[in-house]
């Protein structure tokens, strides 16, 4: 049953996902399946949850802190980039389910190796949750308008020249005009790790202050 629920929530979004549809998947009547789960909301939390348990990580953390919230990083990415429809599940409640659990665990292990202060701790797997999420937004954002514009990302961009060539000439935005004639796009990958190595950059600067206070 949750199988098939991933299955359309991938395919086609989790506004898809329905109890009539999940009936239809499964051949079966709308009524058997309200036996079993009291409405789409559990059904959510049982999708998330198992969807969790894909999750990338080692049973304890390898006590380099920078190396353990790296790899909780990647791993989260990886798990919101497979399954996109994640991105609006995920920001409202977090999940509680045992596979959630797991990997909230690891993640405060992981934080532990860079303080023993809970609260700390806590804001740092925050901090590194809230990069991973904006990031992948990004990402699941530009799939979405390739999709309803029928148009990849350098197709946009041929579209835009002659308007930005515009903006470019008219010398009022130095800084905008900068970027377009000397910096270097990135792609998604290099600017998710510049993101998590400037975060994890700033957590070892605040454990080094720490120590000589």
């Amino acid at each position: 049953m949750v199988d098939a629920a991933v299955r359309v929530a991938d395919a086609e979004g989790v506004d898809a996902v329905s109890m009539r549809r999940l009936a239809t998947e499964l051949e079966t009547g709308t009524t058997s399946l309200y036996r079993q789960l009291s409405g789409k909301e559990d059904l959510l939390e049982l999708m998330v949850d198992h969807v969790y348990g894909e999750c990338e990580l080692p049973e304890q953390p390898s006590g380099d802190w920078r190396a353990d919230l790296h790899l909780v990083a990647t791993a989260g990415r990886r798990l919101m980039l497979r399954h996109s429809w994640l991105v609006s599940v995920l920001g409202s409640r977090p999940p509680i389910g045992p596979n959630a659990l797991r990997h909230m665990d690891f993640a405060l292990a992981a934080a532990r190796g860079a303080t023993d202060d809970a609260t700390e701790a806590c804001g740092l797997v925050d901090a590194v949750s809230s990069l991973v999420l904006g990031g992948v937004v990004n990402e699941v954002a530009e799939r979405e308008a390739q999709r309803r514009t029928g148009q990849d990302e350098q197709q946009w961009r041929d579209t835009v020249g002659p308007y930005i060539q515009q903006v470019v000439e008219s010398g009022r935005y130095p800084e905008i005009t900068r970027r377009v004639l000397e910096a270097t796009d990135r792609t998604h990958d290099q600017q998710f790790e510049l993101g998590l190595g400037l975060l994890l950059d700033g957590i070892a600067m605040r454990i080094a202050a720490g120590q000589r206070a």
